[in-house]
């Protein structure tokens, strides 16, 4: 999978989100969930989630965190942060997330939607004592558990074709895009030539048709 930026900038992105996390919620008295609607309706989570260097590692978390507030056109006060020893549980919230977030290319719009973000914070324990694939493979089964059908699924329902339709139109056998479609056979190993056909007809990239949590 093609992730939006290098792995070398990973940490740096993982501490800035969990740092604007905790640094909203205990230095700027913000809910957790109203906050990261703001991030999210901001558009600073489509920069940092699309790898724009001056967000993922051009800032600290304070930065961030006041970056989401002017850009929503909130007012506010700079004031000192409080650094705690610890790390709390948003601080792990927005680490854990940033990581999921970087692995699955998934918006964190498309996240939270299935999972809300005070969900994924209830994982703390045990999952903050765990490696982070432990988290992911969590993540995933909620995803799945919730968005249930696959993307190919979605976009030929929102595109108001039959199965039939949809194979009539591509050229791809009719059983195949039922195997896909009920995971029987992987569409991230399907033959380019397919995935391409399939694209063009749902108008759609051939990114958005894998399968980003397996």
């Amino acid at each position: 999978m093609i992730r939006a930026y290098d792995k070398v900038y990973l940490d740096k992105a993982r501490t800035a989100l969990g740092r604007m996390l905790d640094f909203a919620v205990y230095d700027l008295k913000y809910d957790i969930a109203e906050f990261f609607d703001v991030f999210i309706k901001s558009g600073v989570a489509t920069q940092f989630g699309s790898g724009d260097f001056s967000v993922i590692v051009g800032m600290s978390g304070v930065e961030l965190a006041y970056e989401v507030l002017e850009q929503s056109g909130v007012k506010y006060d700079r004031m000192k942060p409080n650094y705690t020893i610890n790390r709390s549980e948003e601080f792990w919230t927005g680490w854990a997330l940033a990581y999921y977030q970087w692995e699955t290319s998934l918006g964190f719009d498309e996240i939270v939607r299935y999972i809300p973000i005070k969900d994924i914070m209830a994982l703390y324990s045990p999952y903050h004592e765990m490696d982070i694939r432990q988290f992911v493979d969590k993540m995933n089964a909620l995803y799945r558990s919730v968005r249930p059908e696959t993307n190919l699924k979605f976009l030929r329902q929102q595109a108001g074709l039959s199965q039939r339709e949809l194979a009539e139109l591509c050229g791809v056998p009719v059983r195949t895009i039922q195997q896909y479609e009920q995971r029987q056979k992987n569409i991230n190993k399907a033959q380019a030539e397919y995935l391409v056909m399939l694209a063009k007809v749902l108008c759609c990239s051939v990114d958005e048709l894998i399968e980003k949590t397996e």
